[in-house]
């Protein structure tokens, strides 16, 4: 779920008396306040907090019923259950990143290990706050030697245009039709209720991903080792759950001594 959270308040609480209107307006990931510096340095868990309270303020019961009913779905489903777990051997890639350059998983672990986060893209919020503070936990990932890549279904143009817009120091890489994600477990197909309401709140995903497979992965976190052994894998089916970059940190911090 996705929406102009950071700019809400200006706006006239009848004009969000109207579902259509009020889907709409969260829709839209435009928050030119939060994307301007990118330096929010609290918590993660904060910053998404805040986001689902301005979520269950603005966007109509209904709505997020259906968005509940869907997490609900994968978790009765246990799809992180089958995602590629700690100890076995990473899948080789090479995917175009936001300038439409080819980054391949072996070129990556040439210089270190490597950090792995798989998002939704850039409509959603919670993709949006996760990658803001990974962002800031750049020079600690690099003083522990490792590197940072996001890897989503959406289109080269769509990464450049979050990589731009949030100020994105890392490669943002488009992996079309989710091969990757596939390989890594993660993939699912947005059932046809939220597909109807995406629609209605204009989150195009056949544009933005360039496809009409309506499929996403479950937000995952994954730590590489040189060799491509996972050293640490998070997954988890509801979207505004992500792991603190403070914990990534602690793990290759560990994984240095």
């Amino acid at each position: 779920m996705a929406g102009d959270l950071a700019n809400c308040e200006t706006v006239p609480e009848a004009r969000l008396n109207s579902p259509p209107r009020a889907l709409s307006l969260m829709m839209k990931w435009r928050s030119l306040e939060e994307s301007a510096l990118g330096t929010d340095t609290r918590p993660l868990r904060d910053i998404l907090a805040e986001r689902k309270g301005l979520i269950a303020k603005y966007i109509p019961p209904e709505a997020q019923d259906i968005h509940d009913r869907a997490v609900a779905e994968l978790k009765q489903r246990r799809l992180a259950d089958n995602i590629l777990h700690i100890g076995e051997q990473a899948p080789e890639f090479e995917l175009p990143d936001h300038n439409g350059k080819i980054v391949s998983r072996a070129d990556l672990l040439a210089k270190g290990r490597l950090v792995i986060c798989f998002i939704r893209g850039r409509w959603c919020p919670f993709c949006v706050g996760q990658m803001e503070a990974m962002n800031i936990a750049l020079a600690q990932m690099a003083r522990w030697g490792a590197s940072l890549v996001a890897i989503s279904p959406q289109t080269v143009k769509q990464s450049f245009f979050m990589q731009d817009q949030h100020k994105l120091r890392f490669p943002l890489l488009s992996d079309s039709g989710n091969k990757v994600a596939r390989r890594f477990g993660l993939i699912y197909r947005v059932n046809d209720e939220q597909q109807a309401l995406y629609r209605r709140a204009f989150v195009n995903l056949p544009f933005a991903n360039g496809d009409e497979t309506w499929e996403l992965p479950i937000p995952a976190t994954y730590i590489l080792d040189r060799d491509r052994t996972v050293l640490y894998a998070a997954a988890n089916e509801d979207y505004t759950e992500r792991p603190e970059p403070e914990a990534i940190v602690d793990v290759l911090e560990h994984q240095s001594r």
